[in-house]
This record gives C-alpha cells, structure tokens and sequence, in this order.
C-alpha cells in the first residue's frame, strides 16, 4: 500500500530552500513566513520586500511578477537573475 506523500518526497519547504542560492547571491533572504507566502527581503541598495506564494508550482504570471520586482529593485534583467537558478 502506497501512502501519499511517500517518505522520499521532499517537504515544502525543503523544496523552497533549494531555489534560495541564487537569491541570497542577489542579497535576497527570507524574512518569515505569513500564513501561505514567505516574506524575502534585502537591504541593498534600498530595503525592499516580496511575498511569495509557498505554492509548489508557481503560476508563470506570480512568478513573472516576482522576478520583474527583484529585478527592477536590483536594476538587472530577469535574464540574470533566471541564469543563476539554473
């Protein structure tokens, strides 16, 4: 009998912490967590903040949305920050 999830599956959150090095190259780290979303933030060049949604997978426009804030926040192009998750 198979018992869903089974034992090999990786938690949430063990899920989001793989995606995280890119970000905490960026300076981007995870603050807390509110309910369903996690709160990241950095400190430079400006203090700012993003909710996440901690949905596993994340709709291409959340995600989309998420990247265009950082990127704008950092003045680079998404483009770098999505060649750095790969």
């Amino acid at each position: 009998m198979r018992c869903w999830p089974s034992h090999d599956t990786p938690t949430r959150s063990e899920r989001r912490r793989t995606g995280q090095a890119p970000l905490q190259a960026l300076g981007i780290r995870e603050d807390h967590q509110v309910g369903s979303h996690v709160i990241l933030q950095t400190q430079t060049p400006a203090p700012h903040r993003v909710a996440v949604p901690a949905h596993d997978p994340l709709r291409i426009g959340t995600l989309n949305g998420i990247l265009s804030s950082i990127a704008v926040h950092k003045d680079v192009p998404k483009e770098a920050i999505l060649k750095g998750i790969k």
